[in-house]
């Protein structure tokens, strides 16, 4: 994945902002373009193909189970829909000299700066938990609430005037509250960025920060000049980052419903790898990369982990939640030094303990991505034992979250049936021995019976994954994605 500097971002928004400033001050001519059906026509045409998007977006954040794309897709409709009835409330168009395209701008940016930032938040933060509640009717109720007012400014715009939002020095306050919040936003998605280095984070950087300088233009600016002009250009420039950024990081292959079928599919590897989206895939080979172990281990686990499901007889939506934490089960291994992953022999207890770190690494990184707490709890308590003696919380029994406990057995199965560096692979009698041992100790006795039963059932459950995904790290298994 390709590393941008900060500078880009800084330099994207330093320059602009020069340019507007060399116009107010006159080193260039600041021309007056009173052309109000041309910027009805682009302002309303930019704006409701921006809600066309979100929506799509919406959409597709539901069926990634990404809260922070349902966020993004608020964040457009909040600025597109504003946006429209700017443009449709274009002074000499339809309407006369009205407050409401001033104060409809002003609110499309700070609607769109709020959900923004809110994307930037962990996905275990209280506010982000609440809004992951009601998920499925956030969309719906907000394009309503907008649309709503978006009608009944339109049919009597002097509504507004009671929304001093452009009056000094409230309009300063907001402009203010505006950047600071932008500025939260972009230090957040490039603190993960530095780490994971996805798209979808860098292009958000690059969003907000012209989010700022439209801000600033659209307060200090005069109406109709070429400055003024300016941040409309920032603000479509902002939307077209934020789409390519999220294309670049959620595009999957196929159509939505050949990414549905995947999980049904006979194929194993087009059942997971076709469902899930470039972020993931990427950040798997990346922690592949840093642990030859892991390589094949992630994708074996996520082959019997599915199957282990399906016996459980688990809805297809956990079938989704499986596939992708546990993809991503190892993934804080990216942060534990390589000379203690691929050491040779046994762990001093000082290493085990950072080893034992990585449930919470991974955890710490996957929620700053925007996964739901189903995937993070697989993440972070797949190591968690039925007795309590686990980690890296010491949960016992039905404390530790269901999916978490069904992948623990086909985890440890796939560690003891895989060589290591200090020992040979055990066989499938002897491991599944130690498994069926630590029913009710180690592992919740329901998983462990159901895994039982469908290896004595269908031996191709086992069979398939430890004899065609081998741990390599040479670049063979990284290229089944």
């Amino acid at each position: 994945m390709k590393k941008h500097s900060i500078w880009g971002p800084i330099i994207s928004m330093v320059v602009p902002y020069i340019f507007f400033e060399a116009l107010r001050f006159g080193v260039f001519t600041d021309t007056e373009f009173v052309l109000p059906s041309g910027h009805f026509y682009i302002v309303t045409a930019v704006a409701i193909l921006a809600t066309l998007i979100a929506i799509a977006i919406g959409i597709a954040g539901r069926r990634l189970r990404n809260i922070k794309v349902t966020f993004l897709a608020l964040s457009f409709i909040s600025l597109a829909q504003m946006f429209s009835v700017h443009g449709l409330s274009t002074p000499y168009f339809i309407l006369d000299v009205t407050h409401l395209p001033a104060v409809s701008a002003q609110l499309s940016m700070i609607l769109a700066t709020i959900w923004l930032m809110f994307s930037s938040l962990p996905t275990d933060s209280k506010i982000v938990g609440f809004f992951t509640k009601h998920n499925r009717r956030l969309l719906p109720i907000w394009i309503g609430l907008l649309s709503l007012f978006g009608v009944l400014s339109m049919l009597d715009p002097h509504m507004v005037d009671i929304i001093p939002l452009t009056v000094k020095p409230l309009n300063w306050v907001i402009m203010i509250s505006t950047i600071l919040l932008n500025i939260i936003t972009m230090y957040r998605y490039y603190h993960s960025y530095r780490y994971t280095r996805f798209p979808i984070q860098i292009s958000i950087v690059y969003s907000a920060g012209w989010l700022i300088v439209s801000q600033l233009i659209m307060t200090l600016g005069e109406t109709w000049r070429m400055s003024w002009w300016t941040y409309h250009f920032l603000l479509l420039a902002s939307m077209i980052v934020m789409l390519f950024g999220l294309f670049k990081q959620y595009a999957v292959k196929g159509t939505l419903g050949a990414s549905l079928r995947a999980l049904f599919t006979n194929d194993p590897f087009e059942r997971i790898s076709g469902s899930l989206s470039r972020s993931v895939k990427d950040l798997v080979v990346e922690t592949e990369k840093k642990d030859s172990y892991t390589a094949g281990h992630t994708f074996r686990v996520t082959m019997y982990g599915l199957k282990l499901a399906e016996e459980l007889h688990l809805k297809p939506e956990s079938l989704r939640i499986i596939a992708e934490g546990t993809l991503l089960h190892d993934v804080g291994k990216i942060r534990i030094p390589e000379s203690i992953l691929n050491k040779p022999g046994q762990l001093t207890a000082e290493e085990r303990g950072i080893i034992e770190k990585h449930p919470l690494f991974g955890y710490e990184m996957c929620r700053e991505l925007g996964l739901m707490m189903e995937e993070l709890s697989i993440i972070r308590s797949h190591h968690e034992k039925w007795d309590g003696s686990g980690y890296p919380d010491q949960l016992k029994g039905d404390e530790i979250p269901y999916l978490a406990r069904v992948i623990a057995v086909v985890d440890v199965y796939d560690a003891l049936t895989s060589d290591r560096s200090y020992r040979k692979a055990w066989t499938h009698e002897k491991a599944m021995k130690l498994i069926e041992n630590q029913k009710g100790i180690h592992f919740d006795p329901k998983c462990v019976e159901a895994w039982v039963n469908l290896c004595q059932r269908n031996p191709d459950v086992y069979l398939y994954p430890s004899l065609t995904i081998k741990d390599d790290n040479t670049g063979t298994f990284i290229s089944k994605f």
